[in-house]
């Protein structure tokens, strides 16, 4: 039994609503997940990473890649055989399909190439200039006391 409550985390949580949408989403999609195509993630650098995808079978027109709310969507669509054919063994698979893939704050896709039976698609996380850290300058008082000239009282 694999039902999970994750109200209490957003009772008791401000901002930490993705982590958990995150968990719901790992734990319904755990059961019965399908496993076609069969795929890699490798990472490639500090902050970039690589998505093989095992496709034989199908063509460039035939698959297609799109980004959209932080989520990536790798769909696969055989066209009709009109060839009458006759199979002794089929064992390569060119049935639909759609992977979908989670992505973090700030990546973004800078890539795909399709090659022998292969589609690699290259992620690279791009931290804002605003959000990077940077450097904060400290003064001292002693220059502006450099430029006062002393006061005496008048009495």
């Amino acid at each position: 039994m694999r039902a999970f409550d994750l109200t209490p985390l957003y009772r008791a949580t401000v901002g930490f609503d993705q982590v958990a949408d995150l968990m719901d989403r790992a734990l319904a999609n755990d059961v019965g997940q399908n496993s076609y195509p069969p795929y890699n993630i490798e990472k490639t650098d500090d902050d970039a990473w690589r998505i093989s995808i095992a496709v034989a079978g199908f063509s460039d027109d035939e698959l297609a890649i799109e980004v959209k709310d932080r989520s990536l969507l790798v769909t696969g669509r055989k066209t009709v055989d009109e060839s009458e054919r006759n199979y002794l063994h089929r064992g390569i698979a060119t049935r639909a399909f759609e992977r979908r893939f989670h992505l973090a704050d700030h990546v973004r896709v800078t890539g795909a190439a399709h090659e022998n039976g292969m589609l690699h698609i290259d992620l690279m996380r791009e931290v804002p200039e605003a959000l990077k850290p940077r450097r904060i300058e400290i003064t001292s008082d002693t220059k502006k006391d450099a430029n006062l000239v002393e006061a005496k009282s008048v009495n």
